[in-house]
């Protein structure tokens, strides 16, 4: 990805299922290479063998993402049904455990095993970052500040992990709650500066807590190796629609925060403790409750704060030729609902776990 303002650059994670149990499938050392003879470097592993993700080249409109996610999603599916296996997009696997489950044995994933110890183990989650091109890191760090207000209801359209260790947990994205509890997670704070936020980087490195910037896994960050704004807050959406939908959001949301920078708006201080209120209600209710309107300092239905969101977003996606498609795409998310929403309703017609790997893998195949 590169360094022009406002590309997109979209990475996904999935998860390689066994056709016959509907299980995890660690198989990744042998659809990986059938999936490179396609895509080369564009798909990579990650942490578990079960696990195989993707990243798009630089994107410049909605219509090269769309098309990129549907030739790397065919490219991997293809490469998976090749050596027998199946391929999911969703933010946690129903049933499956991270018992037993191989680590990719790669030097960095084991220095995160042997640093993060039950958290590192428990990390069977998949999820999508966005990365939106600002070349300039002053203005990056202050879309960064503003963009926070609103990354509760991006949370709360792309949830798509109700299911954990074969149990309905109660939550939209449990996927949420997981990497919750890793440290660098969460919202960040309000940098002042580049100089700031490269301290704040600085010091972390000092006491060794991270290594380097790529460590920092916060929602929304700089990136540290392209010149991008990552938002790193939603689970992986199960159909390419949902995909396209966050990541026109995405880049909205860093162009109307550049664009306030830009003109001298100045920046509306809200809690942090109300900002991890806002995130949580997202994670646990999705759009079937209440969200919190940080900036009103009130709940409100998830559909009018989301429809807020629109609201403040509507210039930014007019100005990409965004508006039609994505405010469609989230009323048609509002009316059909989440991935989470589909999954229970999934289970609840047979009771049977395997019938919600049925509609995930046949969510993440549709219009390839």
């Amino acid at each position: 990805m590169a360094a022009d303002d406002f590309t997109i650059g979209v990475e996904e994670e999935y998860q390689i299922i066994n056709p016959e149990t509907r299980e995890l499938r660690p198989r990744v050392a042998r659809v990986l290479p059938k999936a490179r003879e396609d895509l080369g470097d564009e798909v990579t592993n990650e942490f578990y063998q079960s696990q195989i993700e993707i990243g798009t080249p630089v994107c410049r409109t909605l219509a090269d993402v769309r098309a990129e996610l549907v030739r790397l999603r065919r490219g991997v599916v293809a490469a998976a049904e090749r050596d027998g296996s199946r391929i999911a997009a969703a933010g946690t696997h129903p049933f499956s455990t991270w018992e037993g489950q191989p680590i990719t044995p790669k030097p960095r994933y084991f220095e995160l095993h042997d640093d993060f110890q039950q958290l590192a183990r428990e990390q069977i989650i998949f999820g999508c970052h966005v990365h939106v091109g600002i070349a300039d890191r002053e203005e990056a760090v202050q879309a960064m500040n503003r963009c926070r207000p609103w990354l509760a209801p991006i949370i709360a359209l792309s949830a798509s992990s109700p299911f954990w260790l074969g149990a309905e947990t109660g939550y939209a994205s449990y996927r949420t709650q997981l990497f919750s509890r890793w440290p660098m997670t969460g919202t960040p704070q309000v940098f002042a500066s580049r100089a700031e936020y490269d301290a704040c980087v600085a010091s972390l490195v000092a006491v060794g807590m991270i290594p380097d910037a790529s460590k920092i896994y916060w929602d929304v960050r700089l990136s540290s190796h392209v010149e991008t704004l990552e938002f790193r807050i939603a689970d992986v959406c199960p159909t390419i629609d949902e995909a396209v939908m966050i990541a026109g959001l995405c880049r909205a949301l860093a162009r109307s925060c550049v664009e306030q920078h830009r003109r001298g708006l100045p920046l509306e201080p809200v809690r942090p403790e109300l900002l991890d209120a806002a995130r949580w209600r997202a994670s646990r209710f999705g759009l079937d409750g209440e969200l919190i309107d940080v900036l009103a300092v009130k709940s409100v239905p998830a559909r009018s704060l989301i429809e807020a969101m629109l609201e403040f977003l509507h210039p930014a996606l007019e100005s990409s030729g965004d508006w039609q498609e994505v405010s469609r795409l989230v009323n048609r998310t509002l009316e059909q609902g989440n991935g989470a929403k589909r999954q229970l309703w999934a289970f609840a017609q047979g009771g049977r776990l395997e019938d919600v790997i049925d509609l995930v893998l046949g969510e993440t195949s549709r219009g390839l």
